[in-house]
């Protein structure tokens, strides 16, 4: 069996990522940074055009009639880029909610006991049911949605964002490039989501978890680039830093766990089984995470700065880490399964 990517994906991948290049380099992503972390609506309508949000609706509905696997080289190519903004609740809304699909809408996720991503700049909240990924837990001990409603057990869709905004309160976030607001009043009842052809009942966070760990593992293949090619340019003593046996061993640990991490989430993307996804989630957090720290030793003190990007990748890895499905919540689908 071939598990090869085909040359049509990786055209894919290649345009998503020149695109990306194009519209979000760093210099731009920095500009952001100093101007303000709004969505870019343009940008947003730019995806919509370039097919980003309608990649798995059908082509008789206007989409470009692909599947999750290449969803998930999409989304690892948004990792490398910390492209901001609530990608992975748009794509998944495309089909179901008017103007996702074009780009025309944003749409956030609200999730039961979690803050608000991109509230201000939301059209409409795509609500989490209280299904796990795998074993139909909650997303976590103590799960709530709001000041004590108990999501239902479908998900759907939250049209009133004004008075959502009206009843939240901004919290500070780990990630600079995602502004976070708490809801604190009641979510009231939601529209049952439908309309979307790859939305079967329950999936939906599952397929949200596995976008989230293809952005990971695209994080974690960047921050292990960073690390090497510093590691190549940076002198001590008369000689790169990367031919001390020290630093070799930091980038050979991040090559290991991003691509451990890859076959997990392509291998999930493939079988789109929930306790596949449940681990693949897992392996790319650790990776994203652990690979930025690793980065950031490499760049030594200036990994510490502003000025260095590493940073970056290390707050949104460790706020992604939480989002969708947690660690605890993914470690008990995979115990349940083992049982």
């Amino acid at each position: 069996m071939d598990f090869q990517l085909s040359d049509d994906q990786r055209a894919l991948r290649t345009g998503i990522r020149e695109l990306l290049a194009g519209r979000f380099g760093r210099d731009r992503m920095r500009a952001a940074l100093d101007g303000g972390t709004g969505v870019d609506r343009a940008l947003w309508r730019e995806l919509g055009e370039a097919g980003f949000f309608a990649l798995r609706l059908p082509e008789t509905a206007g989409g470009v009639g692909l599947g999750l696997p290449e969803s998930v080289l999409l989304f690892e190519e948004v990792g490398r880029s910390l492209l901001p903004g609530p990608l992975i609740a748009t794509h998944l809304a495309a089909g179901a909610v008017k103007g996702a699909a074009t780009g025309e809408a944003v749409i956030a996720v609200l999730d039961a006991g979690q803050p608000v991503g991109h509230l201000g700049d939301a059209d409409g909240l795509l609500v989490l049911g209280a299904g796990g990924a795998a074993s139909g837990a909650g997303s976590g001990p103590g799960a709530r949605s709001g000041a004590g409603d108990a999501p239902g057990p479908a998900d759907g869709i939250l049209r009133d964002v004004v008075r959502i905004r009206e009843a939240a309160e901004p919290v500070r976030s780990l990630d600079p490039f995602t502004p976070l607001w708490q809801v604190t009043g009641r979510v009231g009842p939601v529209e049952r989501l439908s309309g979307g052809a790859h939305l079967p009942g329950g999936a939906l966070r599952a397929e949200g978890a596995l976008l989230a760990a293809a952005e990971q593992l695209g994080s974690a293949a960047r921050t292990t680039e960073m690390a090497v090619q510093h590691a190549g340019e940076r002198e001590q003593f008369g000689s790169p830093i990367g031919s001390f046996q020290a630093v070799k061993h930091l980038c050979a640990g991040m090559l290991v766990r991003t691509e451990l991490a890859r076959g997990a989430v392509y291998a999930a993307a493939v079988t789109a089984d929930r306790v596949e996804i449940a681990g693949a989630k897992l392996l790319a957090d650790d990776a994203a995470v652990r690979n930025a720290r690793d980065c950031l030793q490499v760049h030594g003190g200036m990994g510490f700065t502003w000025e260095a990007d590493v940073h970056l990748h290390l707050k949104r890895a460790w706020l992604r880490s939480g989002q969708w499905l947690t660690a605890a919540t993914a470690e008990e689908a995979l115990a349940a399964d083992l049982c």
